[in-house]
């Protein structure tokens, strides 16, 4: 992309944004800094013009950009500019501030008014769950099912599986995806004062409260509240909570003004909100109001079929932001597939991190692997590729080496154990349920599988 802002910190902002949607920008100044024609043009995928353009330059850009056989569009921020003054040229405008959706929409868009073949997927992907085992597919095809309505939604499961990521792509996918989405880390808030965070409060409502302050329910406005760990929320603010969603209203701490709650409540947690009930540390009427379309996130351990998929993906956002990388080996990733994952896709991206700061620009074999991630570190050797790293000349079927030797230490641990699953689950690394769903999978015979 070709960047022509005059202001260098939107300039940086342009950049980053663009790079996060894996563009390239070169950026300059001032329409008289392009030189012309324009080097490699076939090769620009569009061209952004800031704010503060004169008219005049704008209009010498859009003849210009029709000079070339496949026009080059231009992509307008702000809404001053009335773009039918631009004649013949593909011009698209964005919205100002910067939003990654508005920009990722707009690119697509120019591309297709140019006919042009580079089209910059839209950012919704950016949020859609990686992989392609059930678990993943049943909670796209939720996602996919809720997003239009205003339904409260659920989001249960482990920490680290990605919950405030299904939130923001329900979000995105919905009517709602142009107002904010607001989250609120209802565990990290301290009890006294979560209501003031989601209210608001008046001034002078309590000692220190020395100005008035907007509540996250009216930051939202319009947008999503995502609540996240919802089960750490006290039985106090349980009640608050509860009559807002009932009334659809609220009244900041000290004020009697009534504001109208127009936002979407999707709420997550890693808790059981079941067990929680029973044992009275959270309200059943409140559970029901939230509970009205759950989505429960698969725990890494139980797809790893994924782990592949998901590595390549962290990779790509790491070397985006540290212009590094790392390669897995065959032997590592079938290493890390081993491995049981009680933090999920949080602790996975956390190791692959650690992995490029210590490896980077290199390949990772299993020695290179923190201890607790090799779950049979005495047989190494026994990993595939053991006496060379290095891919076979003709190549070879990675998925299908990876389950052969998924089942290969999984008949190995279920020999050292007797055929007790629990035995074999514990050498595995892995739990019980994990290993009886592996066993049915692969239709491997063992003592104890009910």
């Amino acid at each position: 992309m070709l960047v022509v802002e005059s202001k260098a910190a939107r300039a940086l902002e342009w950049q980053a944004a663009l790079q996060f949607l894996d563009c390239e920008a070169e950026t300059v100044a001032e329409f008289s800094e392009i030189e012309w024609p324009l080097p490699g043009a076939m090769h620009w995928s569009a061209v952004i013009v800031g704010t503060d353009i004169p008219a005049a330059n704008l209009r010498a850009l859009a003849e210009r950009s029709c000079a070339y056989a496949s026009p080059l569009p231009l992509l307008i921020a702000g809404a001053s500019v009335d773009l039918a003054n631009l004649g013949s040229a593909a011009a698209v405008r964005i919205p100002t501030p910067i939003r990654y959706r508005d920009l990722a929409e707009a690119l697509a868009q120019a591309a297709t008014l140019s006919a042009r073949p580079h089209v910059v997927p839209p950012l919704l992907s950016m949020f859609r769950p990686s992989g392609s085992s059930s678990g993943v597919r049943a909670v796209h095809r939720l996602v996919e099912q809720v997003a239009p309505f205003d339904t409260n939604v659920l989001v249960l499961g482990e920490s680290g599986t990605g919950k405030e990521m299904v939130a923001r792509h329900v979000h995105e996918l919905s009517a709602r995806s142009a107002k904010p989405f607001v989250p609120v880390n209802c565990g990290a808030i301290p009890a006294d004062l979560l209501e003031s965070e989601l209210f608001g409060h008046e001034k002078g409502a309590f000692t220190g409260a020395i100005a008035a302050r907007v509540g996250r329910f009216e930051l939202a406005a319009g947008g999503t509240l995502f609540l996240d760990e919802i089960g750490d929320m006290s039985l106090h603010m349980q009640v608050k909570l509860l009559r807002v969603l009932q009334e659809r209203t609220f009244e900041r701490v000290g004020g009697n003004r009534t504001i109208r709650a127009d936002v979407r409540i999707i709420a997550a947690t890693h808790r059981d909100l079941e067990a929680a009930l029973a044992a009275g540390q959270f309200r059943e009427d409140l559970y029901y109001r939230l509970n009205v379309f759950p989505i429960q996130m698969p725990r890494l351990r139980d797809r790893a079929e994924d782990l592949a998929a998901l590595a390549e993906q962290l990779l790509s956002r790491l070397e985006r932001l540290t212009g590094s990388r790392i390669t897995l080996t065959p032997r590592a990733l079938a290493a890390l597939e081993c491995y049981a994952w009680p933090g999920n896709v949080r602790e996975l991206a956390n190791l692959l991190e650690r992995l490029v700061i210590l490896h980077g620009g290199r390949d990772v074999d299993v020695p290179d692997l923190p201890e607790r991630y090799r779950p049979l570190a005495s047989n190494v050797t026994r990993l595939p590729g053991a006496a060379s790293s290095t891919l076979p000349a003709d190549g070879f079927d990675l998925k299908d080496h990876l389950t052969q030797l998924e089942q290969r230490y999984i008949r190995e641990a279920l020999a050292r154990a007797d055929g007790a699953v629990a035995g074999a689950a514990r050498l595995l690394g892995m739990q019980r349920t994990t290993l009886v769903e592996k066993l049915k999978k692969y239709r491997l015979a063992t003592l104890d599988v009910a």
